[in-house]
């Protein structure tokens, strides 16, 4: 038995998900899209009930990612049963969905979720008249306090019905229904889709294009907007008949400053900074235990044990890349996840993103996307698998650009360590100044060259809420597990053919044929080719590596204050580290990758070979 959860975003389904199913939950790329999937497998009765739980979504119409992909499932008809969830404080904004899912005839239940919330605002519900009216059961469920939660199951199994209730819709469409359906056979929702260009039937498109082009020219609008209408008015109708309100006292509550742009955007300033300073220190004091008892129980043994040179370069490989993969998956990940779950279940995520969107859009992005661009200072892997939460394809690869570009912790380690140490803060923070301003103006390049849909700022803004822990918990752990076993992975196998390259001398020839470029263009020793190389592995071990090929931690005793601002500089924009490349090519596949990589490299070798130039001739 195959059940799919459908909805709007905010209407507690993922928490409902959680509680069926537990922690026991796979995540997936649904094919051909980088929307994830999340399913698990509940028994009831001693029989296994797989649970899938769809993207939230508005309209089955629409063409983001995740409208195509859940109308996709719910016409081929991929679940035995939908289970319906709606925000029972907002019944009818969610009702235009329900409506939609009707009409496609599959057997479903109707979850009113928010219980709690909608008697607070005074709100009643006649399930038995909603059930009536429709056709299928109803069930009010409080996911917070887990209210009727464990009726959900038996009721879907026992009691899903496909509905009768039907929109009535202009006399022109249901006169094109008829037609289309006598000449074609086609049934009501197929004809319906048809109208809007959506199906697979060539017939019936053709005809229903002729048609459509007919109903356009007497309404003088889509015909999309004409059903959209319709559906509308039939839910506002449908939620009259089955809710009641009560006179409650009117309260704004905190709603008032948050949303507004003063003080709302220092409140918002004020949450991001502590987000991304509790990701930093918290990241970094468990980077340093990781990394410090790696080196001391493991590489030191490891470089004690008298290996075969061949096999010493291959466990030293492999070991490196695991502490550099925990060193940032368990610190930086979790830690990311874990507060990023906190904030969207609080309901303040839409807030941020409603106050940031203005300055976003400039971008070509949603103002969901200063989430991911804030924490990827604390760190690029998390920012980069953050960006799923952005809603169309076009706004996502942007993002990718972006957010590599911005300076990571790794990178500060340098911009710090050799900039601000040896040649002086001001000069550090001018890197910083010089970073920001490429990464606007490859956003606004960005924004006008690619190509695909950018979301309006259409947002709901959910009620502040009391998160709950055992969800936070489940949600982070969710995605450090799936970091683990798809980025550790490469990174691993990455590591040990760079290792393979400087045992058998490669590096070598490596530094001699880049020896035009570091020391002819950017005026740097040719050693620095090697620490850059390294540094794909992990930033600061470019750093780390320019000080053993230096062989002096007093960097100003073998290169120039001029070196030292270029090397930084380039390694700070070179191509990302080997673990964001291998969360770009999970997320966003292996040509944005790979293009990210080769911008990102020749992005900072113009940067390097500029300031080179600007400085030889001053």
């Amino acid at each position: 038995m195959k059940i799919g959860l459908i909805g709007n975003p905010n209407v507690g389904k993922s928490l409902i998900f959680s509680h069926l199913t537990g922690i026991g939950v796979e995540v997936s790329n649904y094919p051909g899209t980088t929307v994830d999937i999340l399913s698990g497998v509940s028994c009831i009765n001693r029989l296994p009930v797989e649970i899938t739980d769809l993207p939230g979504i508005y309209s089955l119409d629409g063409e983001s990612d995740e409208e195509r992909l859940v109308r996709d499932l719910v016409t081929s008809r991929s679940f035995d049963v939908l289970v319906m969830v709606l925000d029972a404080a907002h019944l009818e904004r969610n009702l235009y969905l329900f409506l939609q899912v009707l009409e496609h005839q599959v057997p479903m239940i109707a979850v009113l979720n928010m219980a709690d919330e909608a008697e607070e605002q005074g709100i009643s519900i006649n399930t038995q008249a909603f059930s009536d009216i429709c056709g299928v059961p109803v069930l009010l469920t409080a996911a917070t306090i887990g209210k009727n939660l464990p009726e959900i199951i038996p009721l879907a199994l026992e009691k899903a019905a496909i509905g009768h209730f039907q929109v009535s819709y202009d006399r022109h469409i249901e006169a094109a229904i008829r037609t289309l359906g006598r000449l074609s056979g086609a049934d009501r929702i197929s004809v319906l889709l048809a109208l809007q260009g959506i199906g697979t039937d060539v017939l019936l498109l053709e005809g229903a294009a002729t048609i459509a082009k007919e109903i356009e020219e007497e309404h003088q609008m889509p015909v999309s907007r004409i059903l959209a209408g319709n559906r509308h008015h039939a839910a506002t109708e449908l939620s009259k008949q089955v809710i009641t309100r009560a006179p409650v006292k009117e309260s704004r509550g905190p709603d008032r400053w948050l949303l507004r742009p003063f003080p709302g955007v220092l409140i918002m300033a004020g949450v991001l900074i502590s987000l991304l300073l509790c990701v930093f220190m918290v990241g970094s004091f468990f980077e340093e235990l990781i990394v410090e008892g790696f080196d001391l129980f493991i590489i030191e043994p490891l470089k004690a044990a008298g290996f075969d040179p061949l096999v010493y370069e291959l466990l030293f490989s492999f070991f490196i890349a695991i502490q550099a993969g925990l060193g940032i998956a368990f610190p930086f990940v979790f830690t990311f996840y874990l507060l990023m779950s906190v904030v969207e279940d609080t309901g303040y995520m839409s807030r941020i993103a409603f106050l940031a969107d203005r300055i976003m859009h400039r971008f070509g992005l949603h103002g969901q996307a200063i989430i991911p661009m804030v924490l990827g200072l604390g760190c690029n892997v998390p920012a980069v698998m953050a960006i799923r939460q952005i809603g169309t394809k076009r706004e996502r690869y942007i993002a990718a650009f972006l957010i590599t570009m911005v300076p990571c912790s790794a990178r500060t380690v340098i911009i710090a360590g050799i900039v601000a140490v040896f040649v002086g803060i001001y000069a550090a923070l001018s890197i910083y100044l010089i970073i920001f301003v490429l990464i606007l103006l490859t956003g606004i390049f960005l924004s006008r060259v690619t190509t695909g849909s950018q979301l309006g700022m259409v947002l709901e803004v959910p009620p502040l809420r009391i998160p709950s822990p055992g969800m936070v918990l489940t949600r982070a752990w969710i995605h450090i597990r799936e970091f683990l076993v798809i980025a550790m992975p490469l990174l691993i196998v990455s590591s040990v053919i760079l290792g393979l390259l400087g045992f058998y001398g490669i590096l070598d020839v490596i530094e001699l044929y880049t020896a035009p470029v570091m020391e002819g263009l950017l005026g740097l020793p040719t050693f620095a080719s090697t620490s850059l190389l390294f540094g794909i592995l992990r930033k600061e071990m470019a750093f780390e590596t320019l000080v053993v090929l230096a062989g002096t931690a007093n960097l100003t005793e073998v290169m120039t204050t001029l070196q030292l601002y270029i090397f930084a500089l380039v390694s700070t924009l070179f191509v990302p580290c080997i673990s964001t490349i291998a969360v770009l090519y999970r997320e966003q596949g292996l040509k944005t990758a790979v293009l990210i990589s080769i911008y990102t490299v020749l992005l900072g070798l113009v940067a390097g070979i500029l300031i080179n130039y600007v400085f030889r001739v001053m």
